[in-house]
Order: C-alpha cells, then sequence, then structure tokens
C-alpha cells in the first residue's frame, strides 16, 4: 500500500484504468471491502451530496472503515472517482456489434435512443458533468458507449472524415443540455421546491422587476417562445425542446450526407 506522503509526491496517473492491475486485484484485508463496494458507496455519496463535498474522510466513515483501508484499494481520490463515473456509464443500455448489426433499426432511431440515455444519466447523476470533461473517459462501460455511438454514425453514410463532426454535434449538444438539465434539478432540490414551483417563482421575479427596454423586449419575446413551444410543466418543456434540438441535429447529419454525395 502507497503511503500518504508518497502519494502527494508521486506524479499523476493518466487514468486508472492504465495501471498494472495489480492494485485492482489485493484483496485480504480484515475490513472486507473491495473496490466494487467502495465504488457503489461512492456514487451513493456522490448523488447525495455531489463532488465538491465527496471526500475520502466521508466515504471512510460511511464505510465504517478508516481512510487508510480504502486507499488499499483506490489510490487517490481521483483514481476513485474515475472509477465511479465508468460505474454510472454502465447504467446505460448500449446494443453490442451483434444486437445492433440484427435489429435492423434507422440510424436515427439509434441515435436518439443513445442521446436519450446519455441526458438522463447526466441529469440522474449532476456530478457526472464536470467529471467527463476532466478524465480520459476510457473505462470499459465508457467505451462501450463510444463505440456504440460510433457504429451509428459510421451508418449515417457520412464519409470517415465527417463523422468526428456528426459525433460532436450530436452528443457536445447532449452534454449541455443534460448538464444544465441537470444543475436546474439541483438548483430545485437545494431550494426545496419542485421544478415547476421553482420555475414560476423565477419567472415572477424577473416580469417584476424593473428593467431596461431592451431588456423587457428580450423577456416579452422569450415569453412568446415558450408560449408557442407549449408544453404545462417544465419537465414537458424540457422534452420537447431536447426532441426538436435533437431533430434538428439528425436533419443537418441527414443535409450533410446528401451535400456530400
Amino acid at each position: 500500500m502507497v503511503r500518504a506522503a508518497d502519494r502527494t509526491r508521486r506524479p499523476a496517473r493518466a487514468s486508472v484504468w492504465l495501471e498494472d492491475g495489480a492494485r485492482a486485484e489485493r484483496g485480504g484485508q480484515p475490513s472486507g471491502l473491495d473496490r466494487e463496494r467502495i465504488t457503489a458507496t461512492a456514487v451513493r455519496l456522490l448523488d447525495a451530496q455531489g463532488a465538491a463535498k465527496f471526500s475520502m474522510r466521508k466515504l471512510a466513515t460511511e464505510l465504517n472503515v478508516t481512510a487508510m483501508s480504502v486507499y488499499w484499494y483506490v489510490e487517490t481520490k481521483d483514481d476513485l472517482l474515475e472509477l465511479a463515473l465508468d460505474r454510472v456509464f454502465g447504467e446505460m443500455r448500449v446494443p453490442t456489434d451483434d444486437s445492433a448489426d440484427r435489429a435492423g433499426e434507422d440510424w436515427r432511431d439509434q441515435l436518439r435512443a443513445l442521446a436519450a440515455q446519455y441526458r438522463e444519466l447526466l441529469v440522474r447523476h449532476p456530478w457526472v458533468s464536470p467529471l467527463v470533461g476532466t478524465y480520459l473517459n476510457i473505462g470499459p462501460h465508457a467505451l462501450g458507449f463510444s463505440r456504440a455511438v460510433q457504429r451509428v454514425i459510421r451508418r449515417t453514410g457520412l464519409p470517415v472524415h465527417g463523422q468526428a463532426g456528426a459525433l460532436a454535434a450530436v452528443f457536445q449538444f447532449v452534454y449541455g443540455f443534460g448538464t444544465i438539465e441537470g444543475h436546474f434539478m439541483e438548483r430545485c432540490a437545494a431550494a426545496g421546491v419542485s421544478r415547476d414551483e421553482y420555475f414560476s417563482e423565477a419567472m415572477t421575479a424577473v416580469t417584476r422587476t424593473p428593467r431596461t427596454s431592451r431588456a423587457g423586449e428580450a423577456i416579452e419575446t422569450t415569453r412568446a417562445l415558450m408560449s408557442a413551444r407549449g408544453g404545462d410543466t417544465v419537465t414537458e418543456m424540457y422534452e420537447r425542446d431536447f426532441t426538436m434540438a435533437l431533430d434538428i441535429v439528425i436533419a443537418g447529419i441527414e443535409t450533410m450526407v446528401a451535400r456530400l454525395r
């Protein structure tokens, strides 16, 4: 086991998934811990408190062990966060190579299904979005999702040189949408109100605040757009926006395929 002082002196490893495997197999400690149990508990704490309040000491307390017992299985907090990140990626139902080929589904429907799952993941676990941009995302579940997305993009008919751009267009959009929606849910939970209550209170406050004519015009334009969009609840509004935005991105891919042909 690496001492705490040694951990601070050693250079950061690119990814926990690039370790030699010896630590992942270690066991036999009196605490009866293993990586699976530690990672599952870490996910529960991250869901409950967020990444900012997460610590190895709190995790050890939750497990009823010492922090040093946890470090027997994971060398650093970063390693554990990376393990937790890949664990939640495993919640998505990703088709295998064979099942994707047998399904015969239209690539548009497959892309919508994968995009919807990714959005749900980001909303369900708001702590995920900053970690996605921090780590390499080369764990087995993250790679499985990546391969599934790449298979679908290859079926669009785009040439190879355009496929990376299509991937970015779809999943950077989903990442941004899911991140904002997840943070909105966090604010509602922190305020102790429902999404509809929070939204209503926010809109009331904005419309009552003294403003310049330009600000007033922008607010009225936004109100008109929201009314045209439809939906009686915040959930319905998010669903309509996500569906429309994703359809627009898919239509863009179709247009590029036709243009390049």
